[in-house]
């Protein structure tokens, strides 16, 4: 009997994850990563100088490290990268479910849940776990494909935070939005058109659970996406241009949307 689409599809993609690693890179994304008990760790490369300064995370971690000449960096990095003389290959994070991540917040505040609608670049994507984890997000989530995966790239934007900040990735983000409308989350739609801004709508409302979902730059958010949404917010903007950054925008909308 032949299998389902989606039973090829969900085997093919748990290959995938089995087989993938990233090679992180630069003194404060490999300290971090050295440190966090739930990162799988593979193989370190450091020059004697940067093995200087990640000698005690180098020993908490329990890793011989591979020793590498600064001028022939050994580690498969972008040359362009700026690694510091510090990599590590590593497996990616195992960060469970949306059911498990999602629930509560800290210390009886409001929970707050960041979407992101195919945002592509690591930059933005590690910038939004900089700001979730600043924030207190309960996780951020993306789609499995196009959106950005774990990179060093990433893994350095989020300056450590992509080793405690959830960064969950789902094979629909129509279905995950719908999970979390059932565990009692209102579900905000950012779009720079939108009839009502946020300040307005959290009003009486900061004691809800709040996902809020940001596009990628250019396209904004997929039609399917605004229909699955509560309601479509914008942020004021003081004059006629009124366009942010993916990863400011998320930053904003976190802080004005912030719980109690």
């Amino acid at each position: 009997m032949k299998k389902p689409k989606w039973v090829v599809e969900k085997e093919r993609d748990k290959r995938a994850a089995a087989a993938e690693t990233v090679w992180l890179f630069g003194l404060h994304a490999v300290r971090d990563a050295l440190l966090n008990p739930a990162r799988e760790k593979l193989q370190l490369v450091v020059t004697l100088n940067a093995l200087g300064k990640l000698e005690d995370a180098v020993a908490a971690s329990g890793m011989e490290p591979e020793m590498a000449d600064p001028r022939k960096f050994p580690a498969p990095i972008d040359p362009q990268s700026v690694h510091q003389g510090a990599a590590l290959e590593v497996k990616p994070l195992n960060w469970g479910s949306i059911e498990e991540r999602c629930v509560g917040g800290l210390e009886g505040v409001a929970p707050r849940v960041v979407l992101l609608d195919r945002v592509t670049d690591p930059h933005n994507v590690g910038a939004i776990l900089r700001s979730a984890e600043v924030f207190g997000a309960r996780a951020v989530i993306a789609m499995q494909r196009h959106a950005a995966p774990e990179t060093g790239a990433l893994a350095k934007t989020a300056s450590g935070a992509l080793e405690r900040q959830p960064y969950l990735r789902v094979r629909n983000l129509a279905d995950a939005m719908e999970t979390l409308r059932g565990m009692g989350y209102l579900i905000l739609g950012l779009d720079g058109e939108a009839e009502h801004d946020m300040a307005t709508v959290m009003e009486g409302k900061r004691d809800r659970a709040v996902a809020l979902v940001l596009g990628a730059e250019g396209p904004g958010l997929r039609d399917k996406t605004k229909e699955t949404c509560d309601l479509l917010v914008r942020i004021d903007a003081a004059g006629g241009f009124g366009s942010l950054n993916v990863s400011n925008a998320a930053a904003v909308a976190l802080y004005a949307s912030r719980g109690i």
